[in-house]
């Protein structure tokens, strides 16, 4: 296979800059970032007492990092991690940084596919491994601080970062395969309702899953979103939209009309209801 680029720029349609696949920092202070990355790196002051924990502990770990250039999380969180690391006295030769797309076809995928099988579903995450083996990660925001949640996870004190819900059923998928998963995902609600806050971090994680060609895993996902919210109707949107475009016309017909049940004026799943009667020649 031939290399990726490095700090590999990309213009769509008139739009800023944005970066995809790996990166270093020195690219983070041209173009349109330094707007953003030079201005949240210097402001950030990060606690020394943790600083004093990381210069112990860090050298035993690589990371890797997947941002957005893009996203907001990125350019909020970035930064300071970066800050951090130096203060730390990090080799940045011991990180990876990779930037992902936001386009639809290439949702959270980066040039050199980085991302595959890691579950990167929320950006940014850091990724923290030792002896190659993950430890830990944080998902787009730190629950405390960077420096604070570094800390505790490098420490092997019980660190859970945000969106567990999606660690969950990422591993019961990984576990059971889809077949069997589509026959258990009910048990999987009472751990489940503890942990989702929203109808976003189930349904975020099946787009993901969906534009990167894992479809019948997306569904899954899907349909357990509206088991999660049953009297939410984008949920019922989303499923059905998903399956409209993998052909499955009268579920998505059916899925299309529960949502329209709950939100009777949502003109976009009235058209959608239409699109698909047109099709089946209802």
């Amino acid at each position: 296979a031939h290399a990726q680029p490095f700090n590999k720029e990309v213009t769509i349609e008139g739009k800023n800059p944005i970066l995809l696949g790996k990166i270093n920092k020195e690219i983070l202070s041209t173009n349109t970032y330094v707007d953003w990355f030079l201005k949240n790196y210097d402001a950030y002051q990060p606690e020394s007492t943790y600083i004093t924990i990381l210069k112990e502990k860090l050298p035993e770990y690589t990371i890797t990092a997947f941002f957005g250039s893009w996203c907001g999380d990125s350019k909020e969180q970035l930064p300071p991690f970066y800050k951090i690391l130096d203060e730390a006295k990090f080799p940045l030769e011991r990180l990876t940084v990779v930037g992902v797309s936001r386009e639809r076809d290439a949702y959270k995928q980066s040039p050199g596919g980085e991302e595959e099988g890691l579950n990167i579903h929320r950006v940014p995450t850091f990724i923290f491994y030792k002896d190659g083996i993950e430890v830990n990660r944080i998902v787009e925001q730190p629950i405390a601080t960077l420096e604070h949640d570094m800390s505790m996870l490098l420490q092997n004190e019980s660190y859970i970062p945000k969106y567990n819900s999606v660690t969950i059923v990422n591993n019961a998928l990984k576990k059971m395969g889809t077949v069997k998963f589509h026959r258990k995902a009910k048990k999987l609600l009472p751990q489940l309702r503890k942990e989702v806050k929203n109808i976003s971090e189930l349904n975020t994680y099946s787009s993901v899953l969906f534009f990167a060609d894992q479809k019948e895993e997306a569904l899954a996902v899907a349909k357990l979103n509206t088991l999660l919210f049953p009297n939410e109707a984008y949920t019922y949107e989303s499923l059905a939209n998903k399956q409209f475009k993998t052909n499955s016309l009268e579920k998505a017909l059916k899925n299309y009309e529960t949502s329209l049940t709950l939100d009777p004026e949502n003109e976009r799943v009235k058209k959608s209801i239409t699109t698909v009667k047109e099709k089946i020649g209802v």
